[in-house]
């Protein structure tokens, strides 16, 4: 028999898993992905638009990024976004395309993502743990059988323990592409 309290943990377990890996997407690694651009707000008709929003995000190889804007007129504003978005990206407009080549990284600057990712990794542990409290403090509060809150509290414990090793194995897999040259 499954508690509520354990579905309602594990969903916001799985939400705080789920916002640790999309935070590691995020880091750059050398290599060209969409996800590194697509959410950079830029101005368009008179409103604040996502990048992935207002135009096709590619990579046509490792080192290149190639926005195509639906509208041409937004190539001048997303050049302008990403440059503001202060990511160390150098966007160059070539006609109806933004361009972003990526430079090679030198092991200062993967380490200081590695150390990034570390961060993100204890911020995600650190979010499954106060979930877990507080699924320990709603059964406490419940007035449950001792022996039901015993077992209730194991579960809990176990589902911590997988959200905490899934963390531990992204974060392995994101140290090794970032210290791979």
């Amino acid at each position: 028999m499954s508690h509520p309290v354990l579905n309602e943990t594990q969903v916001k377990m799985k939400k705080a898993v789920d916002h640790t890996l999309h935070e590691f997407s995020n880091i750059h690694t050398g290599k060209a992905n969409p996800s590194m651009v697509e959410g950079i707000m830029v101005e368009a008709y008179g409103a604040m638009v996502r990048i992935k929003d207002c135009a096709a995000i590619s990579t046509p190889d490792a080192r290149q990024i190639l926005i195509q804007p639906w509208d041409k007129g937004l190539t001048q504003a997303i050049s302008k976004a990403i440059m503001i978005a202060n990511l160390g990206f150098n966007p160059a407009v070539d006609g109806q395309f933004v361009r972003i080549p990526l430079a090679d990284m030198s092991r200062e600057r993967r380490q200081e993502f590695v150390k990034v990712a570390n961060r993100l990794a204890e911020e995600g542990r650190v979010h499954v743990r106060n979930v877990r409290r507080d699924g320990q403090d709603t059964i406490k509060k419940a007035k449950l059988p001792e022996d039901e809150v015993k077992r209730v509290e194991k579960e809990l414990q176990t589902l911590t323990d997988k959200s905490i090793e899934e963390i531990a194995k992204h974060l392995a897999s994101k140290e090794k592409d970032l210290l791979t040259v």
